[in-house]
């Protein structure tokens, strides 16, 4: 299987980026994860609608050249399905059975994502109803697809 976690934004802090490489690399046996950073769209504190429209947009092209035809399309978003890691990992589980061989988790910039992307989005995941940083995001993203592995292969870890 193949993921991808598509992402706004460049990381900085060294704790995140330590800890993402860490679950990454336990992820090897099961998956080929690639973490693909796409440009976030600089734009003044104070935007008008229209401005965040056109943030959201760039953005969304961005992420969208990244995503092939044949990927499975997981977008986080406040309003998506709120799921238990073992529902998680069914779903994973069920998507490798159906053939879809290639997931991308997609992370959106601070504005959250465009109206396109959530289009080419197969299934919206949420986290909880709180707004977490996008960085810390990606840490919680990879220690769950790892967690989900384990669950599916009947592995200690996720108790």
């Amino acid at each position: 299987m193949k993921i991808s976690i598509v992402t706004v934004g460049k990381l900085k802090e060294k704790y995140l980026k330590q800890g993402i490489a860490e679950y990454v690399k336990r992820l090897g046996p099961y998956a080929k994860v690639d973490v693909i950073e796409v440009p976030d769209e600089k734009a003044p504190e104070n935007l008008s609608e229209a401005q965040m429209l056109e943030v959201k947009e760039k953005e969304g092209e961005r992420i969208l050249s990244k995503i092939s035809p044949d990927t499975y399309v997981i977008t986080l978003e406040i309003e998506g399905m709120q799921l238990t890691s073992e529902k998680l990992a069914k779903k994973v589980d069920e998507l490798a059975t159906y053939g879809k061989s290639k997931i991308a988790f997609v992370i959106g910039g601070s504005l959250g994502l465009s109206d396109e992307v959530l289009k080419r989005s197969d299934y919206g995941l949420s986290f909880s109803k709180m707004t977490f940083p996008h960085q810390l995001m990606r840490l919680m993203l990879v220690e769950q697809v790892y967690r989900a592995f384990k669950i599916m292969r009947n592995e200690p870890y996720h108790k």
